[in-house]
């Protein structure tokens, strides 16, 4: 083993970032953020969706819920933390375990009975694809 020499700004930065980061973050999450810690999502539009994309390591899909109401779309669930060898003794552990929340409010243009989602390789991909365009109506209306 080799000696490591102790940097205390260092480990004050690991202390904040582990244990009062998730907690400020979520506090301050306009979008809805709530539980033990908030996945990062990147939020894309192209010409005829937008798409979502929440990293959830090591989270099977059956943990995870998505769900749409009152046009706000919600991504939650649980990332449990697993010891596999009674032996194995962790040095450090800077993942992020417990529930999850994290809400997008959607536009109006939205075709929501479309929306479906696929996980893959720790990442969740959300499609909403957007209504056809409202094109509008000229209507003559008869004056009596």
């Amino acid at each position: 083993m080799s000696i490591v020499r102790w940097e205390p700004l260092r480990e004050f930065e690991d202390f904040f970032r582990r244990y009062s980061m998730p907690r400020l973050r979520s506090a301050f999450d306009f979008n809805g953020g709530e539980g033990d810690w908030t996945p990062v999502a990147n939020v894309v539009e192209t010409a005829k969706e937008y798409v979502i994309k929440a990293e959830l390591p090591e989270i099977k899909r059956e943990d995870v819920k998505v769900s749409l109401q009152n046009g706000v779309l919600t991504i939650s669930g649980e990332r449990k933390q697993t010891k596999e060898d009674k032996d194995e003794n962790s040095l450090r552990v800077e993942s992020f375990y417990g529930t999850f929340s994290r809400s997008f409010a959607l536009p109006e243009n939205i075709n929501a009975g479309a929306i479906h989602a696929e996980s893959k390789d720790g990442v969740l991909t959300v499609h909403i694809p957007k209504a056809g365009e409202v094109k509008p109506q000229k209507i003559e209306i008869s004056v009596q």
